[in-house]
């Protein structure tokens, strides 16, 4: 045991417990014969006796109060009466321990302060009813002569305003003052209008009535909660500087809060911090564990729907339902999980932190905690829970179903499978899994080669635009970004018309080449089609930003580079690439991922066809995406357990590559 305690600002205080004292210094005696333990069960049951005494004496007054007083008023001169008979009992015994110096010392301030709030209430609230009783006597006609008088004055004020704005305006025209500076003194002007007339208008009995009344209630209501929250903060720091002394700490509470959340806070008299626990107690054994056994589902049985899936079940019981069911009782466990772990931990760390010396937050300092440092969490929390159940919930059910056997004949019912699909995929087997290297190949080249060239065309097209030779560039940006400004919808769906069998493009090409150009009846024919489109229609992004970062590139560099003999592919290379890409590098890596998974582009213009059920059998086509894939698997052919594994693979794929493009970016190296 430590010789001194420290209190919540780590400041060492001497023990005044004297038995711990003598225990710190290594002298064993009996606890209950020491002198200093007799003297202070004396002392705690007199505290004791007293305390009961005060409670009764509180009734009595409470009662007497509240017949003089109103509400608020009472309460405060009931806190400054207990406050004054206690300071009677502990002033003189703070030296016997540190709960009576804490108690003494808070009594202390509240014998300083209630008063002075007391009557500014108080007298606010007197003023306030002979103001109200004033205004309901006021003579009429003096209240219209002085309205009478206000307009009259008001009339003259906007007259000498209008003077001196016609003044303001001849010494503009006559080129004395700027037209800032004309517009600059008629707003002043104005102001002062304002606030002249707002001190004329007092003059209306009724208007300063008013107004003083509106000040009385500012007094009574915030100033008055303002003062009493300064007090409960130099209580609050009282309880910060004097430490407190125990000789240990009862692990059992803390423990307990494990099963009750709420219990721990309640034994440390956090009584807030207990009714807080006390809601998650209540959603953890009204809502989330009668949910998990399967109480409340729709159809599901909870956590057990997970592992029988509805198997030997009802003809209306689905497997899916069952899936999503238990992966919701999984998600409300581990929020049982974190409120027990969190009043647990709660309650430990203030037990320990008693041991030390530093007394428990009280209910004031929690309620500012919360609302200074607990304010983003609380407001995340909402958006916490949203992203659980809409992202976190399907991802959760896609990486589930990807190990179930749901297909076009297991639909209503399926079963655990294992990782069977990931076989199939892996090796190519299976009328699912049979095209899928065949696709991802593809997918992969056109990625790539769409990508590329929509990045290498737009970085072009912007080195064009703002090249200082080239004139109309006004005109050449408003045709490079119109692919962007066009809806992909229409444009996609115009070059799918115009490439058809009797489209113009494929009949230009007949003209000029002579022979078949089925475009669509072509893979090869058809792959290309759709690469240069997307070049088309990406072209336009890339130069939007190419552009941006281009125009904020220091003509100095390019000038630094002129004397030292650097030649345009030099500066193209050693000066305009690297900047370029170190401010559009991570918004490229994004250009990858989302041409991996481009899916419109793939269905709108040609359905994934041309289809080729020799090599990619009747679920693909030979320009199909695994997006595309998926989507045919999943929502045509009723796949959903292989599409989900395809999902599953096509994710840690593009987030492993993802990673890797930000973390090797200079961008991202350097953007600390």
């Amino acid at each position: 045991m430590n010789h001194k305690v420290y209190d919540s600002l780590d400041n060492p205080h001497a023990r005044k417990n004297l038995y711990l004292k003598d225990v710190a210094d290594g002298i064993t005696t009996n606890k209950n014969s020491h002198s200093y333990i007799v003297e202070m069960k004396k002392l705690l049951e007199e505290e004791k006796i007293y305390l009961s005494a005060l409670n009764k004496l509180k009734f009595t007054e409470k009662k007497e109060l509240l017949s003089k007083f109103d509400e608020k008023e009472a309460k405060l001169r009931i806190e400054l009466f207990e406050a004054e008979k206690l300071n009677l009992f502990y002033a003189g015994k703070e030296e016997k321990s540190y709960d009576f110096e804490l108690e003494s010392k808070k009594s202390a301030i509240k014998i300083d302060r209630l008063p002075s709030i007391i009557k500014l209430y108080s007298e606010s609230i007197k003023e306030k009813k002979e103001l109200q009783l004033k205004l309901s006597t006021l003579s009429r006609h003096d209240e219209e002569e002085k309205i009478k008088e206000f307009e009259s004055k008001k009339q003259d004020l906007k007259n000498i305003f209008k003077s001196e704005v016609d003044k303001l305006k001849n010494s503009h025209s006559e080129g004395l003052i700027s037209g800032k500076a004309l517009r600059t003194q008629i707003s002043q002007l104005k102001m002062e209008l304002k606030d002249k007339l707002e001190v004329l208008k007092l003059d209306i009995p009724s208007e300063g009535i008013k107004s003083r009344i509106n000040v009385l209630n500012y007094l009574s209501t915030v100033e008055v909660k303002s003062r009493y929250k300064i007090m409960q903060q130099d209580i609050a720091d009282l309880y910060r500087k004097i430490p407190v002394e125990i000789e240990s700490i009862n692990k059992t509470p803390a423990l307990l809060s494990l099963l009750f959340p709420g219990f721990g806070q309640y034994h440390n008299k956090q009584y807030f911090k207990a009714a807080l626990f006390f809601i998650g107690l209540l959603f953890i054994y009204f809502v989330a564990i009668p949910y998990t056994l399967g109480y409340g589902n729709y159809r599901g049985e909870g956590i057990r729907g997970l592992i029988s899936l509805a198997k030997n079940g009802k003809k209306l019981d689905k497997s899916i339902i069952f899936m999503i069911e238990g992966i919701i009782s999984i998600i409300l466990i581990l929020f049982t999980i974190t409120i027990s772990y969190l009043s647990f931990k709660d309650a430990k760390d203030v037990m320990v932190a008693k041991l030390k010396g530093i007394r428990p937050k009280t209910t004031f300092e929690t309620i500012e905690s919360l609302k200074e440092e607990g304010f983003p969490y609380i407001v995340s929390i909402s958006s916490f829970i949203l992203l659980i159940f809409v992202v976190i919930l399907p991802i959760m059910t896609t990486i589930l179903l990807s190990f179930a056997g749901m297909d076009p004949n297991n639909q209503s019912k399926f079963q655990w499978i294992g990782f069977e699909n990931y076989k199939l995929l892996l090796t190519g087997t299976g009328i699912a899994g049979g095209p899928f290297w065949l696709i991802l190949g593809w997918t992969l080249l056109w990625t790539i080669f769409a990508t590329t060239l929509a990045i290498t065309v737009g970085f072009g097209l912007a080195l064009l635009a703002n090249n200082e030779r080239i004139k109309g560039k006004v005109i050449y940006r408003t045709i490079y970004l119109l692919p962007w400004a066009v809806p992909a919808f229409i444009t996609i769906m115009f070059f799918s018309i115009m490439s058809s069998r009797t489209g113009q493009i494929t009949k230009l090409l007949e003209f000029m080449f002579g022979g078949d150009w089925a475009i669509k009846n072509s893979t090869t024919l058809t792959r290309i089609a759709l690469i240069s489109l997307q070049t088309w229609l990406g072209s336009s992004y890339v130069f939007l930003l190419s552009t941006g970062v281009l125009q904020g590139i220091s003509s100095d560099l390019y000038e630094a580079a002129d004397i030292d003999g650097a030649t345009s592919w030099q500066k193209l290379t050693k000066i305009t690439v690297p900047l370029v890409l170190f401010q559009t590098a991570p918004l490229l890596i994004g250009q990858y991922t989302f041409n991996f998974n481009n899916f419109s582009i793939i269905y709108l213009f040609n359905g994934g066809g041309p289809f080729d059920p020799s090599k990619y059998g009747n679920l693909a086509g030979s320009t199909d995406l695994l997006i595309s894939y998926i989507y045919k698997l999943t929502i045509e052919k009723q796949y959903q357990s292989i599409g989900a594994a395809i999902t599953v693979f096509i994710s840690i794929g593009l987030m492993f590559v993802a990673y890797l493009g930000f973390k090797n970016s200079k961008a991202f190296k350097e953007g600390k």
